[in-house]
């Protein structure tokens, strides 16, 4: 190994730990700031075989760095070229990482604040101090609002901006280095008008039914169950794109209720017409009207867990039901899996639990989630 005069001449605050020199423990100094390392060697003295423990604020600077120093131990001949190599790595990612965040020249300010003005700062509803997050409001022809925010980088405009908006479909820029905020809110409004046959079927759905899931549907959202009566519910997945087509259909509640319902999907499919609304559709075709929420509450329809008396449970609600019509008791999945998987009775085949209704002692059984498995 090289002499300790030239180790403590590059370090000269890591110092040696015991007699053999085979722990050093101290602070590495780049850029006038000092990291705290500790370095075991093995008792041969190999580096390729020593343990470096880092301080987590070296650790974050290192980050992204790991591989280029495990090669630097496997090469570096001593803990002296070692540490020479370990301080030009530190050199460099504090300078990478000095650039990443430096802030954005004159230029871009200028020219984002020009943007704004051109665009109008009514349409403007935050942007932070830096100028380097904006959020714009847009409306489309149906007067529903609609937020789009952007996340600049010191390149603007040469490079995009991210943008982030609530759409169930992506929201793909076009964008070149002469663009502007014009173009992005331009883009955006088209985007909205392409998605408004959707958000009215959607809308309607949300407002003339009881919708049981998502409790608080965002404007991303293609998912809507729908209560059709008392504990029985229809899943409907709807295209973005294709609003007044057929939807994915997937029925829940118990088997007595539910199998006329999927005999009148099936019978009068060739009914669906796309130019009436995804509702009226629904209705014709399953030949049933829809719980109003201007006649009945939610709770009219909606009963809890038969086992832990809630009705949200985790985000989910009941949707395992007896399927004895005299019975008919609705059960979390996560609640009923739990209470089949305690009772000696129950017999399991792959991801299925058959075993008797807590409630009525009739056979019932439930499909255990991925994540039981």
């Amino acid at each position: 190994m090289a002499g300790a005069g030239a180790l403590l001449r590059q370090c000269p605050l890591l110092l040696p730990q015991n007699r053999e020199g085979s722990v050093y423990e101290g602070f590495v100094t780049v850029q006038d700031r000092d990291f705290h390392i500790r370095i075991l060697l093995p008792s041969d003295f190999q580096l390729k075989n020593a343990r470096i423990q880092c301080s987590w604020c070296l650790k974050k600077v290192l980050h992204g760095y790991q591989q280029i120093v495990k090669q630097r131990l496997q090469h570096c001949s001593d803990l002296v070229s070692f540490m020479v190599e370990l301080k030009t790595i530190l050199e460099a990612a504090l300078k990478n990482a000095q650039e990443l965040h430096a802030p954005p020249p004159p230029e871009y300010y200028s020219y984002l604040v020009r943007d704004i003005e051109t665009l109008g700062w009514n349409k403007v509803v935050y942007v932070d101090t830096g100028l380097n997050t904006i959020k714009l409001k847009g409306e489309d022809s149906c007067g529903r609002q609609h937020l789009i925010t952007l996340k600049l980088n010191a390149k603007y405009p040469t490079e995009p901006p991210n943008c982030f908006v609530d759409f169930p479909v992506e929201f793909a820029l076009s964008w070149i280095p002469q663009s502007s905020l014009i173009d992005i809110y331009n883009q955006f409004l088209a985007a909205l008008e392409s998605l408004k046959e959707f958000w009215n079927a959607m809308d309607e759905i949300d407002e003339k039914t009881w919708v049981l899931e998502p409790e608080n549907p965002t404007r991303s959202a293609t998912m809507r169950r729908i209560a059709i009566g008392n504990n029985v519910s229809i899943n409907l997945e709807v295209d973005p794109r294709h609003p007044t087509m057929l939807p994915e259909c997937y029925f829940l509640g118990a088997d007595h209720v539910v199998n006329p319902l999927r005999t009148k999907l099936n019978n009068n499919m060739h009914l669906w017409d796309p130019d009436i609304t995804l509702l009226q559709n629904l209705k014709e075709v399953l030949e049933t009207d829809f719980p109003s929420r201007a006649v009945l509450e939610k709770t009219d329809f909606t009963m809890d867990c038969g086992i832990c008396y809630a009705y949200r449970l985790d985000g989910a609600i009941p949707d395992q039901v007896c399927g004895d019509s005299r019975c008919g008791q609705p059960f979390h999945q996560a609640c009923l899996v739990e209470w089949l998987q305690g009772l000696p009775s129950s017999r399991q085949s792959f991801n299925v639990i058959f075993g008797e209704c807590p409630y009525c002692n009739k056979p019932i059984s439930v499909k255990m989630s991925m994540k039981k498995l």
